[in-house]
This record gives C-alpha cells, structure tokens and sequence, in this order.
C-alpha cells in the first residue's frame, strides 16, 4: 500500500497540508472549548484585573449597604440609661432662688429648653455643632475617626455632633469600644429621625457633665455663677461652652495655669457665635472674660440642712403629695416655706445661747436642742432646728415624738374647759378666776369621790386657794390635774388634737396624769398647736412647701382652708392667761420689747427635758432641750448642765426664744393679740387672792369624804368680784394631801 494511499478504515483523512494558512478559531460556543487565555507574566501577574477590582467594590459596597440596614433595624433605641435620668432634688428657701439643698446622689436638675439662655444654647452650637440645625445627625468623618482613634488607642475625641454626643450621654455611655460606636451610629440615625432639634439639644445640655460634680448646665451655671440656667449673662455663656471640651481643665479657679487655654477656646466660641450671626459685632467685642469664683461648698445635708430635707420629704409623703419612691428618683425643685433670716437666727440662738456654753463635762454631751417656728394666720414653717448636725445626729430634734412636753400641755386643759362650759365638781363654771386648791399631792377628785391620784408640785410648794390664772402663771399640778378631771380626760385629748396635737401621740390620754405632760409630742407638732392658740382656734395645717415643680411642671399641693374647731372665745381666753405667764411667771425670759407674748413653760420628770412654747401675733414658736446619751440614745437627766443646777423651761429654751423671736420679728411692726374673752374672763380685780396667800385654817390630815368640793374658796371673800362670777360657797371645806406612795414624781412646771 502506497504512502500517498487514504486510510480506507478511517474515512474521510487525509494527510495535513502543510503549506495551508492557519484556521480562525472557532467562535466561543461553537464547535469546541472556549481557548485559554494565555498566562501573564512577569510583573503583570501581581496586578488585578479591572473586572476583579470593579466586581470586589460593588460586592463590598452591597455588603455595607446590607449590613447597615441590618443594623438599623436590629439596633433599637435603648431606654436610657440611670445615670442619664438621675436627678437631685433641688430645695430652695421661701423666696424661691436661694438654694437650701440638693438631695440625690448626681447634681443634676433638667430644665427645658426655654429656661436656658438663648446665648447659653448659641454658645453650645458654637463650641461644639455649628450646623446641627442643618445636618442630618451623625459626622461620617467624625465616627470614622472615632473608631480610627478607639482601634489605634489615640485616645478618645469628640462624638463629633451634638445628636451623637446627646445619644452617648443619655443612652449608652462613655466606654470607649468599637460596638459603642456602631450604635452610636444607628441610634443618632433614629434619635434625629424620631425627635426635634430642640428637643436633642435640651437632652444634650442636660446631660452633659461641667465639672464641679455638676451634670448639666443648670447645675453648671449654680457650681460656677450662683445663678439659673436662664440668668447667666453672654460671657458665662460662653465661658460654660468652653467647659464642654475640657470640664476639669477649664475650671480656671480651679486650676489658674489653664486660663490662657481657657481664654482661648472662649474667643473661640464668641468668635463662631459672631460668624452664625448669633450675636452683634459690639456684643462680642464687649464680652470679657468672666470672674470665675471658687467652687463653694456642696449645699448637700450638712449642718441643719438634712434636718429640714427629711421633714419636707416627710410632709410631701404624709400628706400624699409626692411618695418616697418618686423622690428618690429626683428631678423635683421644692420651694420651701423656711426663710433664710428666720432659719439663721434660729441657728444663731441656740448657739449663743446654748452650745457655746456648753462644756466638756459628761452632762453637757447629753445636750440635745430641738425648735420649730410656724407663721400662724399660713401655718407655714418659717425656722427648724433639728441638732448641730444632720451628717453627726441623724435624729431629728425638731421632729422627734419620744420626749413628754411637760406643762406645755396645761393650755390644752384650760381652753377644753372654756370650750366644753365646764364646771368644777361643786358646779362653779372654769374661768381665769376660778378658785381650785393648788397645795401639792393634794388627791384628784371626781365624780365619784378621790380618784387616788395625787399629783406633787414643783418642789413641793402648797399654793393654797389660788385662781386658775395663777395657777398657770406657776404651773400648779395640783390644780390642773383637778381641772382635767373635771373637764373629762376625753375632752381635753380631743381639744388638744383639734388644736394640732397628732390623734396617734403616746400618752395623750392617761387619765388627770395627762395634766403634768406625759404626752409625748414633737416641738413641731406643738408650735403648730401653740400656732392655732395664735390665730384664734382657726385650725390650718402646717405646710413645708411653697412650690413644688417637676421637671418645669407644676405639681399640685393640699388645700390650707381654715377650720373653725375650736371656739374663739376658748382659745382668746387661754391667750390671755398665757401672756400673764410671761409677764409675772415662769416665762419672764422669753419677753420681747415692743411685742406681747404668751407662752408657757414645761419641764419634765428627772430634768430630762425643758421646754418653752409661745407664741406673739405674727409667730409661734417651740423650744425644747432635751437629755440624750450620745453613745446609745437613751434619755438622760440634764441636771448640772451648762455649768448649773436644774434645768427648767424658763431657763435656755426661753433664753432661746426670746432672742430668735427679738431678731426674727426685728423688722416687723408690732401688732397686739385681738383678743375676744370667755365671759367672766375680763381682768382680775386688785383685791383677788395671791399665790402668797394660804389657807385660813389649818388643812386637815383626815382624808376628804366623796361630798367634799374639791375647789376651795377662801374664807375672805374681796371687796369687789367680777359680775359674772359664781357665788362661792360660804363653808370652808376640808381639804387634803394625798400620800406620797400616790405622787408620782411628775414634771414640775
């Protein structure tokens, strides 16, 4: 077989030609595989294509753009968190700017946007977000470098806009991480979408911490100006969005070498306030630099502060105003009825008056004072003192309900009488002029005949026949425990609850014991009875609080109407009798010039307190010195104190009296009491018996039969007797003195 011959097996072959031109290749698709496409070489092997680059972008990019609305939709604004929404309570004196004390643990009080400066708010724009009106609210640039800064550790910087530093202050918090600043992010997005501009500034001013442990600007502008977020003039504006940037650094009181720093970013921030247009070309070249003076003292519960914070949360509380828990969330300003002049001469008297003198013997360390002062037409606490300071005797003195009030009580006795038309035993109506037996441990008497109780006087003394008015002026036992008996224990605790005793108060009704004060009440609880004396039975709640806003709204407060309980002519009547106490009696030292005072003394079993309660027109006011162990509280006698003897109610607490009331009213007109009388209470003839006078005949040792009177004329009857006096009996009869086994050592005057 011939070379040149066709394969016969294979047909349709023939032998390549090799002189024959290349065939075109096949097009893609189409009669065989898609040829290789021939390998780079050299450098170009390291380059990517374009189509590689163009399709890793446009992958990247859809990448973002679905991990963003991921994350949008997965990061939900969070609530906010608690330091964010932590308030103090802020309390301010009577005249509503004067600030008392902050309550809470963050010195922080949210005001709206309207109680902050318009130059407080240009100044923050200008120092931090001059285009956060226009924008969007987040800086693509800023969080890219705020993660830049967080990845290489360079430190923190700005949150860029305002909105995001608004979010990182009140939903998230100042931790420095990436995920922090991914929610950052998405949440400014939603914040921005979901609320005002006015409202994300006012959030952002609000939360932004000053320095001075002042969290927003109207804590701010009190740490650095003593004034209101809306009262700081143009230069502490800015000098306020300076501190923004740097708190601490800023303070230039604080640290004087930072001051051209200080300068400088302030000049900054006018400098943008006059490129927005915010201010005027002369405001700014008239702006200086504001004195800045030295942080002061926190008004935080030190001193007398605590005590009056506890009494005005005790009020809101009780009078179902504001619970316990809302005020421990804060964000309430309370204004007060306490006056700042009255509430510093109350500190001052008991100061001069008492702890000055006191010493380092063990009775004196025993020393408690205690003292309220109400106004009596308001019933509005002017004055408290609770102790010599709330941070080292938490106890308050002021509000305490574990002491017995001595003879301060016997008013309360005399004015049901007057109130209930009551008689004596033998049927004589109970009027200043009355004639009870005033000799000591001399047996009650009751309906039924001797009660067993027999009640000694102070020291001992036998008073004889004397007359009630008298008998108050000494703070006879005797016959005031007579007087309960003959009123009805009933009676009395009811009169005393009408006049402002609390109805719940330990002792207030033990029988004609009730007589020597074993009730146990509070100096407030009884300047606001002594207060209802003053304004003539007209019954007011007391009140701690003028004004009560909360976060600018206004919450409403109880209702003061008056309530007529107790009968004018009642309550006139006692007024009248307790003036004579101060000025021929046991009050001698609470005498003010120019001013008519009642009032009356109390001291209590073993000298363990001393009280004096009194009021003039225009203030009423309760003192007591009270016996405490320092150690375990327990009650101690205070006999030895302040270098003397016995304590009594006519020693420092009327020494207290007299000075704060002299120095409270000193700018006030005198005014005298209008007083309407009990019939037959008009004044005491020159002739009526005195305390001097005994009886005249010597007093049997036979005890009494139940048809004795237990109320002894004297055998001399005067010249002259007030028309509307009963006649008295013509017999002398029996009278009297109960065994000792029967005394009860009780308080004394």
């Amino acid at each position: 077989m011939s070379d040149e011959q066709p394969d016969q097996q294979h047909p349709g072959w023939a032998p390549r030609d090799l002189t024959a031109p290349e065939p075109a290749p096949a097009a893609p698709g189409k009669n065989g595989k898609k040829p290789k496409r021939p390998k780079r070489t050299g450098w170009r092997r390291f380059v990517p294509r374009w189509r590689w680059v163009l399709g890793s972008i446009l992958g990247f990019l859809l990448l973002c753009i679905g991990l963003f609305f991921l994350g949008y939709a997965l990061v939900p604004i969070p609530d906010p968190n608690d330091a964010a929404t932590a308030q103090s309570n802020v309390y301010l004196y009577a005249d509503g700017k004067t600030q008392l004390a902050i309550d809470g643990a963050v010195n922080r009080e949210d005001v709206p946007l309207s109680k902050i400066a318009l130059t407080t708010q240009h100044a923050a724009l200008a120092a931090e977000d001059r285009n956060f009106y226009n924008e969007r609210g987040i800086s693509i640039t800023g969080t890219l470098r705020g993660l830049f800064n967080t990845v290489t550790g360079k430190g923190k910087q700005s949150g860029s806009t305002i909105t995001q530093q608004y979010v990182k202050n009140y939903y998230l918090g100042q931790e420095q991480t990436i995920v922090r600043k991914i929610k950052e992010l998405f949440i400014s997005i939603k914040v921005d979408r979901n609320e005002s501009k006015d409202e994300i500034l006012a959030g952002y001013l609000n939360t932004s911490y000053f320095g001075r442990n002042a969290y927003g600007i109207q804590a701010a502008s009190q740490a650095y100006f003593s004034k209101d977020a809306n009262e700081v003039t143009l230069s502490q504006s800015a000098y306020l969005a300076t501190l923004l940037n740097a708190p601490s650094a800023y303070d230039v009181a604080a640290h004087p070498e930072n001051k051209p720093a200080a300068k400088a970013r302030w000049q900054y921030v006018l400098d943008g306030m006059l490129k927005e247009k915010w201010i005027t070309q002369a405001q700014h070249d008239e702006a200086e630099f504001p004195d800045v003076p030295d942080a002061h003292p926190s008004a935080g519960l030190s001193g007398q502060r605590g005590y009056i914070v506890e009494a005005v949360k005790n009020y809101l509380d009780t009078a179902g105003v504001v619970s316990t828990d809302d005020l421990a969330a804060g964000g309430y300003r309370i204004t007060t009825t306490l006056e700042k002049s009255k509430q510093d001469d109350l500190t001052k008297s008991v100061k001069q008056q008492v702890t000055d003198k006191l010493g380092s013997s063990k009775v004196d360390s025993y020393v408690q004072i205690g003292a309220a002062s109400i106004e009596p037409e308001s019933a509005k606490v002017r004055a408290l003192y609770g102790g010599t300071d709330y941070l080292k005797h938490y106890i308050s003195n002021a509000t305490r309900r574990d002491f017995q009030v001595g003879s301060t009580f016997k008013p309360f006795i005399f004015t049901s009488a007057v109130q209930n038309n009551s008689t004596t035993q033998d049927g004589r109506t109970i009027t200043p002029y009355t004639i009870y037996n005033g000799n000591t441990q001399r047996e009650v008497q009751g309906p039924d005949g001797p009660t067993g109780y027999a009640p000694p006087n102070e020291d001992g003394r036998n008073y004889g026949n004397i007359t009630v008015s008298t008998a108050m002026d000494n703070s006879v036992n005797a016959v005031f425990a007579q007087m309960a008996e003959d009123v009805g224990t009933d009676n009395v605790a009811a009169t005393a609850v009408d006049l402002g005793v609390p109805k719940a108060t330990v002792n207030l009704n033990p029988g004609p014991s009730m007589a020597l004060g074993v009730a146990q009440v509070s100096p407030l609880d009884m300047a606001h009875a002594y207060a209802t004396l003053a304004n003539h039975g007209n019954y007011r709640p007391y009140t701690f609080v003028e004004k009560l806003t909360k976060n600018g709204d206004t919450v409403s407060l109880p209702s003061e109407d008056d309530n007529q309980k107790t009968p004018r002519d009642a309550v006139d009547t006692t007024t009248s009798m307790l003036t004579s106490v101060v000025e021929n009696g046991t009050g001698a030292a609470a005498q003010v010039p120019g001013w008519e005072v009642a009032g009356k003394t109390g001291t209590i079993d073993d000298d363990k307190a001393a009280w004096f309660a009194g009021y003039t027109p225009a203030l009423s006011t309760v003192v007591a010195m009270m016996g405490e162990d320092p150690k375990n509280g327990n009650q101690k006698a205070l006999y030895g104190a302040l270098g003397g003897g016995r304590v009594n109610g006519g020693g420092p607490p009327a020494q207290i009296w007299g000075q704060y009331t002299a120095d409270a009213l000193e700018n006030t007109t005198p005014v005298p009491f209008d007083l309407e009388l009990q019939s037959g209470a008009e004044p005491e003839p020159t002739t009526s018996p005195t305390p001097s006078e005994t009886p005249s005949e010597t007093p049997s040792t036979e005890p009494p039969t139940s048809e004795s009177p237990t109320d002894i004329p004297t055998t001399e009857t005067p010249s002259e007797s007030p028309t509307d006096t009963p006649t008295l009996p013509t017999e002398t009869p029996t009278f009297s003195f109960g065994p000792d086994e029967n005394a009860d050592g009780g308080n004394r005057n």
